[in-house]
This record gives C-alpha cells, sequence and structure tokens, in this order.
C-alpha cells in the first residue's frame, strides 16, 4: 500500500509539472509572438496576442518620482503597421519568469530593446494574461524604460 502511495504521489507531481510547463511555453509563446509581430510589422500578430480591451502601460521616471503613461493596444498595433519600411523594432526578452494559477498568469520579462540594430533602451516588462477559449492572452502590460544599468 505504501508503494501505491509513494507511486501515486510520483505520478501527480511530474503531471502537475508538466502541465505548469506547457502554461509556461504556450505563455512564452503569445509573448514571443507579439514581438515577432512587432518586428516583422505584422499588426495582425500583435493584435492577436491580447484580448479586447487590454490596457498598456509604462513608468515614466520625473523628477517627483515615477509616473504611468497609458496607451491603447489599437494605438500600438496602428504604430507597428506604420512603422516605415527602413525601421526595425526589436525587443529582445532576456529570460521569462511565469507565474500560473488556474486561467490566470504573470509574466515578468527583462528586456533590450534595439531600433535598426543600434541600442535604445532596457527594462522590464510585466504581463497579465488569462486563458480564453482560444489561448492565453495578453490582458495588461506595464514597463519600465532606461538607457544606463543594462
Amino acid at each position: 500500500m505504501k508503494k501505491f502511495i509513494v507511486i501515486a504521489c510520483i505520478l501527480f507531481c511530474q503531471t502537475t509539472f508538466g502541465f505548469a510547463q506547457t502554461e509556461q511555453k504556450e505563455i512564452e509563446k503569445v509573448i514571443s509572438t507579439l514581438f515577432e509581430g512587432m518586428k516583422s510589422k505584422n499588426p495582425i500578430l500583435v493584435e492577436q496576442a491580447f484580448l479586447k480591451d487590454a490596457l498598456m502601460q509604462t513608468t515614466i521616471i520625473g523628477e517627483n518620482g515615477a509616473t504611468v503613461g497609458s496607451n491603447s493596444v489599437q494605438d500600438f498595433v496602428n504604430r507597428i503597421a506604420t512603422t516605415p519600411d527602413n525601421t526595425t523594432l526589436d525587443e529582445r526578452i532576456l529570460e521569462y519568469q511565469i507565474k500560473v494559477d488556474g486561467h490566470m498568469a504573470s509574466a515578468w520579462t527583462p528586456y533590450e530593446f534595439y531600433v535598426n540594430d543600434g541600442f535604445s533602451h532596457c527594462g522590464v516588462n510585466s504581463f497579465q494574461l488569462i486563458k480564453t477559449s482560444e489561448g492565453w492572452k495578453i490582458t495588461y502590460i506595464i514597463d519600465t524604460r532606461r538607457k544606463e544599468g543594462c
């Protein structure tokens, strides 16, 4: 009986760990597809990564501390679609730190951003995602941006 319980526990842990890894890979794919769409100027790929009415924000550092700037996903998609042909926007994710609880996930992704292969800035993206009937979708992003300490 003890042997059965030990084997059942091992199988349960392996199944749970495998499920978590699969979910994390799916979340990574959504985020990487977003940035592939940005780099290739494909507004469809960019838009598909987001939940309708998702929010986008960035921290803005000023003399009195940080404030928040907001942007609509549609404005972002439109900017990607109208990026000049001679301009390449390349956000390079350095690592993924993902937490999942059921149909909700959070991803912390340090990045470096390049324009036409020239370094522009670095920072961290904080993504909130939910799992819909269509798969994982980004519902909220906030990021930091800096030119030093990268």
